[in-house]
C-alpha cells in the first residue's frame, strides 16, 4: 500500500512509534484515527509523497506502536502525551517544524500538538472533527446514540475490553460500516491490516485507554486552554464529511473559529473517513493548503 515508503520505529519519551516515511520536500504528518492505523492514508500518501516528505506513523495504543502501562488518570493515553510522541519522532527524522494533518483522533492529537508545541507546527488539517470538550458538550441525545462508543469504551476495565474482544471483527467491522457512506470504501488489504492489529486484546485495551482519556484529562485540557484564551496559531483546515453523522456536521467550523486565530473549512461528499471515502477530494484540498 505504501510503495517506496521505508519503515522505521522510532523510540520517544514514552513509547515507540511504528511508521512509514516516503516522498521528498516540505515535512507532512499524516495521523489515523480509531479504529485504524496509518494503513487508512493509503489512498492518498503516495501522491502526497510526490510534493511533500510524507510521515505515516501508528499512533500510540494502534497498530505495531507501542501500548505503555497505563494509571488511574490515563494520562499516558491523552492526546498531550500522544503528541508529545509525534513531536519527538519528528524530531528523529530530522523534522523541527512540519505540516500536520489528522483524522478522527489523529486529529484530536493534532490539534493539541498545535496547542502545545506552536512553534513546531506549519499548517493544520483536521478531518471529521470538532474539538474533544466541544463534542462533548455538544453531542445531545441524537448525539449520543450514534456516537455510543464515546461513552462505552471509557467503562471501567475490563468490562469494554471483554465484550469487544469477545468479537473484534464484528465490532471493527461494524463500527467502519456504521461510520462509512461509501460502499466498498475499505480496501482489502487495508481492512485486512485493521483487522490483524485490532484482534491484539492489548491494542483493545489500549484504545479504550485512549477513550478513558479523552472524557478525563482531555477535556481538562481543552478547558484549560479555552479559559486561558490559547488558540491555534498557524493557519488551519477544517473537513468533514456531509453525509456523515448530522450531530457532527453542524457548525463545525463555526466551532473552530473559536479555537484558532486563521481557519477556513468545508465538507466533502463523504460519510467519516475522508481519505478512503472521497481520496480524490481530500487529496485535491490537502495538497491546495499545504502547498500555499
Amino acid at each position: 500500500m505504501f510503495k517506496g515508503f521505508e519503515n522505521k520505529r522510532i523510540a520517544t519519551s514514552g513509547a515507540e512509534i511504528n511508521l512509514r516515511v516516503g516522498g521528498h520536500g516540505p515535512p507532512l504528518l499524516l495521523l489515523h484515527g480509531y479504529p485504524q492505523t496509518h494503513a487508512m492514508w493509503h489512498r492518498i500518501a503516495p501522491q502526497l509523497a510526490e510534493q511533500f516528505t510524507v510521515v505515516v506513523p501508528d499512533l500510540r495504543s494502534y497498530g505495531d506502536s507501542s501500548k505503555p502501562p497505563t494509571t488511574d488518570d490515563h494520562l499516558p493515553y491523552s492526546k498531550r502525551e500522544m503528541a508529545k510522541d509525534q513531536v519527538e519522532a519528528m524530531a528523529a527524522l530530522g523534522f523541527d517544524r512540519f505540516n500536520l494533518a489528522g483524522h478522527d483522533r489523529g486529529g484530536r492529537v493534532a490539534y493539541r500538538t498545535a496547542l502545545d508545541h506552536p512553534a513546531c507546527i506549519e499548517r493544520l488539517a483536521t478531518l471529521d472533527i470538532v474539538p474533544t470538550l466541544e463534542q462533548f458538550e455538544r453531542m445531545g441525545v441524537a448525539g449520543g446514540r450514534s456516537s455510543y462508543h464515546w461513552y462505552f469504551l471509557v467503562q471501567p476495565a475490563p468490562f469494554p475490553e471483554r465484550l469487544i474482544g469477545a468479537d473484534p471483527d464484528y465490532f471493527l467491522s461494524h463500527t467502519l460500516e456504521s461510520w462509512c457512506d461509501t460502499e466498498a470504501a475499505f480496501a482489502p488489504e487495508a481492512l485486512a491490516e485493521y483487522l490483524r492489529c485490532f484482534r491484539e486484546p492489548e491494542t483493545i485495551h489500549a484504545t479504550c485507554e485512549d477513550y478513558r482519556a479523552g472524557i478525563g484529562v482531555d477535556c481538562e485540557f481543552d478547558a484549560a486552554d479555552r479559559e486561558a484564551g490559547n488558540k491555534i496559531a498557524c493557519p488551519m483546515l477544517a473537513l468533514w464529511g456531509e453525509a456523515g453523522r448530522p450531530h457532527k456536521r453542524r457548525n463545525v467550523l463555526e466551532i473552530w473559529q473559536g479555537w484558532a486565530d486563521n481557519v477556513r473549512g468545508q465538507g466533502l461528499p463523504c460519510g467519516h473517513f475522508l481519505p478512503e471515502e472521497a481520496p480524490a477530494e481530500t487529496l485535491s484540498v490537502l495538497t491546495d493548503f499545504f502547498a500555499s
